[in-house]
Order: C-alpha cells, then sequence, then structure tokens
C-alpha cells in the first residue's frame, strides 16, 4: 500500500473507513478544483502537515511516503515549466503531492480490510445487475498499490539513467519504465490468476 497501517487512537484512526474514504475523495477533488496559486498549495500543504501530525504519524514515515514521487514530479514540473510557467508547474505538481499524502495518510489510518469492507458494502446493491462488488474493491486495493509501485519503477529506472551518464536522454527513461510496468502488470495478473480471481 502507499503507507502500512500504523495503529493509533487519533480522531483520524476512529473515523470509519466508510466516512474516511468520502473526506478523501472529497479533499483531492477540493484542491484540485480550488487549488490554483502557490500560497495556496503552501497553505493546503500546512492543513495536510497538520492532519499528520494530529494522526500521530511521524515526519519521518511522512516524508517516506513521497519519496519516491521525487522523480515524477521532477518530470512533471519541467514539463509544466516548458509549455505554461513555474507558477502553474508549482500548482500542478503541489496538488499531485498533496493528494498523495492524503491518499497515504488514509491508507496509514485505516485497515485495508475495513476499507474494502466499505466499498464492496457500498457497491452490495450493484449485485442486481452483475456487478462483483468484491472484484471492485480488488481493483481499487491494486490502484493504491500500484501508485507507489510506479513511482518506485521511475525512480529506480532514473537513478540508473543518472548512473550511466544519460541524465538528459528522455528514451532513457520513458523505455525502461513502460518495460518494466508492464512486466509488473504481467506479474499481477499471473499471480491473480494463479489465486482463481479470474475464475467464473
Amino acid at each position: 500500500m502507499i503507507g502500512l497501517y500504523r495503529p493509533g487512537n487519533s480522531l483520524l484512526h476512529r473515523i470509519p473507513a466508510g466516512a474516511k474514504l468520502v473526506l478523501l475523495l472529497v479533499s483531492i477533488v477540493a484542491g484540485t478544483v480550488f487549488v490554483r496559486t502557490p500560497v495556496q498549495v503552501l497553505v493546503a500543504a500546512t492543513a495536510v502537515a497538520g492532519l499528520f501530525a494530529a494522526a500521530g504519524i511521524p515526519w519521518r514515515v511522512a516524508l517516506a511516503q513521497l519519496r519516491p514521487l521525487v522523480w515524477m514530479v521532477l518530470l512533471i514540473a519541467a514539463f509544466q515549466v516548458l509549455i505554461t510557467s513555474p507558477a502553474r508547474a508549482a500548482v500542478v505538481c503541489g496538488v499531485l503531492v498533496l493528494s498523495v499524502a492524503l491518499a497515504a495518510l488514509f491508507t496509514l489510518t485505516t485497515r485495508v480490510t475495513d476499507m474494502l469492507d466499505a466499498v464492496t458494502r457500498w457497491l452490495g446493491p450493484l449485485r442486481r445487475v452483475g456487478i462483483d462488488p468484491e472484484r471492485i474493491g480488488l481493483l481499487l486495493a491494486l490502484a493504491i498499490r500500484c501508485v507507489p509501485l510506479l513511482a518506485g519503477i521511475v525512480h529506480d529506472v532514473a537513478e540508473a539513467r543518472r548512473a550511466r551518464g544519460l541524465e538528459w536522454s528522455m528514451t532513457a527513461l520513458v523505455t525502461p519504465v513502460l518495460v518494466r510496468a508492464l512486466r509488473t502488470a504481467d506479474a499481477m495478473g499471473d499471480a491473480l490468476r494463479a489465486r482463481g480471481v479470474d475464475d467464473d
């Protein structure tokens, strides 16, 4: 997961998983829609840092959740600076980092089983139209897992590219990332099929 669950007795730990998931989605959408300037990014970052402190999450643990994003954020920032402006790059990258931080806080304060139970419970009525809530819950768990996994792949490839002296070669970054991502997806698919997930 983005972050392993850390037991605690804070208010964030005690909020039911379903309500917390709704708050997470609302917060990310609100940040995407309303955060428009670097100053607003700083205000939002202060609020998110306060939530981590209120949950009793050590700052080292909080930063560890964001470390895999470094290279991805740098690439996005460079692209945004080229096509828009530094201020816009700061907003785009800031919102991205804060969204991942909020998702990490959610996983750090929520048991995975509680999260998946909430999702499958909400989707229960869809069984009547042939939709399997358990599969949707599994899809959500895989999506959350794949965000840091992909960021880690980008980080590893970027490090290898720098060691070979190819820091400015986009081909040396994009091609290995795509290959590793596809191989990882194939391995995950094989593992799921081996566990009977693909059975009717």
